[in-house]
């Protein structure tokens, strides 16, 4: 399916070779000798600044910690005659918070009735007149969230990843064919795919501008996670809850949650996902849940191409999140830059100038933001966009990673798309959950 959003009467980007001829002939030979003959041009997506006026849009957010608040903020900056009317969340007081957020950023009221708390607070919310549905629950729960929302035939944002497993990825995927098949649109958080350089740069590397693409490096290397430290009279399912950031069943572990960005980033400019991987990982510093600290993960292509993926939760270390591309001709960071092999670059994403007259480094318009203006265009146009499948495919490729590390074991993308591999509980109440944290030790028999 074509995801790029279509976007009647905007004018498009001028092509690229145009765009280097703007620039001088400084490295434009190699972009422009590397271009095959009569191959048409990809022009990159001019997105829209400002989602169109229309009927007012009634959203609810599904799990209100700060990812879910953020995406209800950018929603409401996204255009005129859109409203956030309805929250849900298993606790209480992150309702409250976000309610505050909410009020103070955009002055908008949630009345208290509209604001639903427990396990079932999502079905609730989907049945309380909203239109659209922002899902941003912890991700175990993702799954299930977006199926009913499709039944109830809602337009989605579903935040990364998909889902912490083999078999949630797979409800994800049957609930955006029936989504598609509904007509309704359904975008997701991978916001590099949204964001004005990348796109840029995107183009470029599919018009040839580094020749053939050959292999690739991503990391996702930051400070450690935080946790909480559980209080008396927590049951188990609040203590793990709460502690979300550091069990594999709530967000799939670190290469899962956060390297899914550049996995997405790499399947995207690659055009495809990976077929096999082979991984290791451990844990050192973290003293909560059962989550590993550290990844590195060779991903194979069905042609042999491969990229090394590091994610790693330590502080005291090197922060780097970062993507780099190596082509015949040349290399790209995959955001604003491409290089020639004696170091020379040749091309740079042009950002706005700030007051100073200086580039701001930034785009014009957050990502984030973005992807709500995106979201409220294509139904606002009637124009369906369906990005679950990337979303799903880029999940599924970061639960194959982390399933060989756990395990040792090599690990193929035939196997861990059909493996019955479900992670958590098999019901939610306020009690215990039998789930010891106990982190995985490799060489054992694949859990896959």
């Amino acid at each position: 399916m074509d995801n790029k959003l279509k976007v009647p009467g905007r004018r498009r980007f001028i092509g690229d070779a145009a765009a280097l001829g703007l620039m001088g002939a400084v490295g434009a030979g190699l972009v422009l000798s590397s271009c095959k003959p009569n191959k048409p041009k990809y022009e990159a997506t001019v997105y829209p600044e400002r989602a169109p006026d229309g009927p007012v849009l009634k959203a609810g957010l599904i799990g209100c910690g700060g990812r879910g608040t953020g995406a209800a903020v950018n929603f409401l900056n996204a255009g005129p005659n859109l409203q956030i009317t309805a929250l849900a969340d298993v606790f209480q007081d992150r309702i409250d918070r976000c309610r505050e957020t909410i009020k103070k950023n955009n002055n908008v009221d949630i009345p208290e009735d509209n604001c639903f708390v427990g396990f079932d607070a999502y079905q609730h919310l989907i049945d309380s007149g909203v239109d659209v549905i922002l899902e941003a629950s912890a991700t175990h729960f993702r799954p299930r969230h977006f199926k009913a929302a499709v039944q109830a035939k809602k337009h989605c944002f579903i935040e990364k990843p998909a889902a912490v497993d083999p078999v949630g990825v797979r409800s994800v995927i049957a609930s955006g064919k029936m989504a598609e098949a509904a007509g309704l649109t359904v975008v997701t958080g991978t916001q590099r795919r949204h964001q004005a350089d990348y796109n840029k740069t995107f183009s470029m590397v599919k018009n040839g501008a580094i020749g053939d693409l050959v292999s690739a490096n991503c990391y996702y290397n930051r400070g450690g996670a935080g946790y909480f430290t559980r209080q008396e009279g927590w049951s188990d399912m609040e203590a793990m809850i709460r502690n979300r950031a550091n069990w594999i069943w709530l967000t799939g572990d670190n290469v899962v949650n956060l390297l899914v960005h550049n996995i997405d980033c790499l399947n995207w400019f690659f055009e495809k996902h990976p077929v096999k991987a082979s991984g290791f990982g451990g844990r050192y510093h973290r003293p909560t849940g059962d989550m590993y600290d550290f990844f590195s993960v060779d991903f194979v292509f069905d042609d042999e191409k491969r990229f090394q993926g590091m994610c790693r939760e330590m502080d005291g270390c090197t922060n780097n999140v970062s993507d780099i591309i190596f082509g015949t001709d040349g290399y790209t960071n995959c955001q604003n830059k491409i290089f020639d092999y004696d170091g020379n670059l040749i091309w740079e994403f042009e950002y706005p100038l700030g007051d100073d007259g200086n580039p701001t480094n930034r785009t014009a318009i957050s990502p984030y933001d973005q992807e709500m203006i995106n979201f409220v265009t294509a139904i606002r146009a009637n124009e369906p966009v369906n990005q679950v499948e990337q979303l799903a495919y880029s999940t599924l490729t970061g639960i194959m990673g982390r399933e060989s590390a756990y395990t040792g074991k090599e690990v193929s993308w035939d196997e861990i798309m059909n493996s019955d591999l479900r992670l958590g509980p098999e019901e939610y109440n306020w009690g215990p959950v039998n789930i010891e944290p106990i982190p995985p030790v490799p060489g054992k028999e694949p859990t896959a």
